[in-house]
């Protein structure tokens, strides 16, 4: 298996959404309801918001393939925390969030996620963040192990609306 990572191009928010549609999935708590996983893709992952992302001066798209076919993708915003709840606990400067760290499910336990977080932690270092951080849903525990194992402790908690429900996630922080 040839696992390589690269910048995600101006037109790829096709591809993009069509991974955020099998992997956003899951990543959500067990009982959340199908219409709302549906819903959210189609607004806030749909091919034209990617196309919107990948325009943003303040985010990176990485692409992870396999064997020359994507399986993940992760997205990196280099700018303050404007959650209130995150902007009390991720306190160093320059940091970066890293706000979608995506697989296809059967990439899970290849290696290609630890060649996308140490991708993406270089490019937010070569950026000039000293710390990364995420949210992830409290419920996840693969993500939580995976993440803590790839050096992100966390720092502390904030909310994520998905639906017409408010998820609990941690906020975990690693510096670079």
């Amino acid at each position: 298996m040839t696992v390589s990572i690269r910048t995600a191009e101006p037109g790829e928010g096709a591809l993009l959404h069509e991974l955020a549609g099998a992997t956003f999935p899951l990543a959500c708590p067990p009982g959340t309801p199908p219409a709302d996983i549906v819903e959210f893709v189609a607004t806030q992952l749909s091919a034209e918001r990617f196309e919107r992302y990948l325009a943003d001066p303040d985010r990176q798209v990485l692409v992870a393939t396999s064997d020359g076919t994507a399986v993940g993708y992760a997205m990196l915003i280099a700018a303050s925390p404007t959650d209130p709840d995150v902007a009390a606990v991720v306190t160093a400067r320059p940091t970066a969030e890293l706000s979608k760290f995506y697989l296809l499910a059967d990439s899970h336990g290849s290696g290609v996620a630890a060649e996308l977080m140490r991708s993406a932690a270089e490019t937010a270092r070569i950026g000039g963040a000293k710390t990364l951080w995420l949210g992830v849903n409290q419920q996840n525990a693969r993500a939580n192990r995976f993440y803590e194992k790839s050096g992100f402790a966390i720092v502390g908690t904030k909310r994520f609306a998905l639906g017409g429900r408010w998820e609990d996630d941690f906020v975990r922080e690693r510096t670079l």
